[in-house]
């Protein structure tokens, strides 16, 4: 059942992101000249749709008799330049749940009607075709902007914070596993305790505890452990097991550090429920913060993930029999880092479904500044490769034709494909393990 609601709110979710980037194309195309023929939520089969009289500015419901009308028509413009137009803008609602789409007017760069997309001045189409990622951005933004009031969960590594308006719910870190012979064994600690300072400074979140670790290898470390133990009821020195009740105990216990390349400094597993920051004023300076280091985690993770690429492929045409070891690693670590369609709906909105309300507002807002980056790249079949399309030929200035703009998207279109098939492929192979 969890899986089940995980996957609605998946699709859910998805869909209101991608309209919501559509929807930022339809202001820029409406404030910039750009007539829109249609504005869709979801994709086809169409399941219902409205018209906009262009004279009145009402709407009306379109009935399906009239879907599959030539709905353009011929007009003369104040300057006497001839055309064809749409009777209406068309809004519409659609059976498949992935997504919605913004048609405009002219999209080629041949179509020179007014009101077309191919007729905007280059810096209005530079507007329409970032538009949906600035909306991507927003949204992550308001989400970020609320979860710091409401209470940010903890994610990232020195994730953005403002300390001087932020208060932390601290977390119990415990023990889940404590090794034998380890340094956390010798120094008495025990599964199931809670460690609450490391070095006399408060710790919050596992990561606090594994940074403190590495900065102190080899070293002596006081942890300050809290331990549920069970006594007799004051006022008895001795009782039976079911007179127990149990008291917390607050030990110093002080453990030394293996040294650096060792298999464990302190040789625990740690886990613990999740701590959540709150801001007040900041609460826009850190959801804005948090937008922008996100979004730079975000390209990291997309350059890392070609090089891996890139030369884990080079190195397989190596004599070396280590460096193309190292390759094939590499490779695997792509593989691994990638999420397609089915891991995203089929596993990530699940569990972050199931572990509350602010860790899916904090995925959505993830995803959301992910498709804005993936949007951005000098793809043809993404906004940002049409842009660069356009740039080219503006900067040669020479035509960008109908036919050649087709067959660059087209083929590009085709790759994006290929790798979508490969990473859902990849997907599913990763569940059914």
């Amino acid at each position: 059942m969890n899986i089940f609601v995980g996957v609605i709110v998946g699709l859910i979710i998805l869909m209101i992101l991608v309209v919501a980037h559509e929807f930022g194309h339809f202001l820029a195309a409406r404030r910039n000249g750009v007539n829109v023929l249609e504005f869709g939520i979801g994709f086809p089969p169409r399941a219902i749709a409205w018209i906009k009289d262009p004279k009145t500015g009402k709407w009306r419901r379109l009935p399906r008799s009239e879907w599959s009308k030539d709905r353009m028509t011929k007009v003369v413009y104040s300057k006497g330049e001839k055309g064809l137009a749409q009777k209406g803008m068309i809004f519409s609602l659609n059976f498949l749940p992935i997504g919605g789409f913004c048609q405009m007017d002219g999209e080629t760069a041949t179509d020179t009607r007014k009101g077309t997309f191919g007729k905007a001045s280059f810096w209005a189409k530079t507007k329409i075709l970032f538009a949906g990622v600035a909306m991507n951005w927003l949204v992550a933004f308001i989400i970020l902007t609320v979860l710091a009031w409401t209470g940010m969960p903890d994610f990232l590594n020195n994730q953005f914070t403002l300390p001087v308006d932020t208060r932390v719910e601290a977390s119990k870190v415990e023990l889940l596993k404590v090794l034998e012979d380890s340094p956390a064994g010798k120094a008495g600690m025990k599964q199931n305790d809670f460690i609450i300072k490391v070095g006399g400074e408060d710790i919050f979140r596992t990561g606090d505890i594994i940074k403190y670790n590495e900065a102190h290898t080899g070293e002596e470390v006081t942890y300050t452990v809290l331990r549920n133990v069970s006594v007799c009821p004051e006022g008895m020195d001795e009782c039976e097991d079911s007179q127990k009740v149990s008291k917390e105990e607050t030990l110093e216990l002080t453990a030394k550090l293996n040294n650096r390349g060792s298999n464990y400094l302190l040789g625990v597993a740690l886990g613990g429920t999740q701590s959540l920051s709150y801001s007040t004023w900041s609460a826009p300076i850190v959801g804005a913060g948090l937008t922008l280091q996100m979004t730079g985690e975000t390209f990291a993770g997309v350059g890392r993930l070609v090089w891996n690429l890139i030369s884990g492929v080079g190195s397989q045409f190596s004599f070396d029999g280590n460096v193309r070891e190292s390759g094939r690693e590499a490779i695997s670590e792509v593989g691994d880092s990638v999420s397609g369609p089915v891991g995203i709906i089929g596993v990530l909105f699940p569990t972050f479904t199931a572990a509350g309300p602010s860790n899916l507002a904090f995925l959505t807002a993830l995803i959301s500044i992910s498709l804005a980056c993936m949007n951005v790249l000098p793809i043809p079949a993404l906004d940002g490769g049409r842009w660069l399309l356009i740039a080219i030929y503006k900067i040669r200035r020479k035509t960008l034709t109908k036919e050649v703009e087709e067959k660059i998207v087209a083929r590009a279109f085709m790759v994006l494909l290929a790798i979508l098939f490969i990473v859902t492929i990849l997907d599913i192979v990763r569940l059914a393990r």
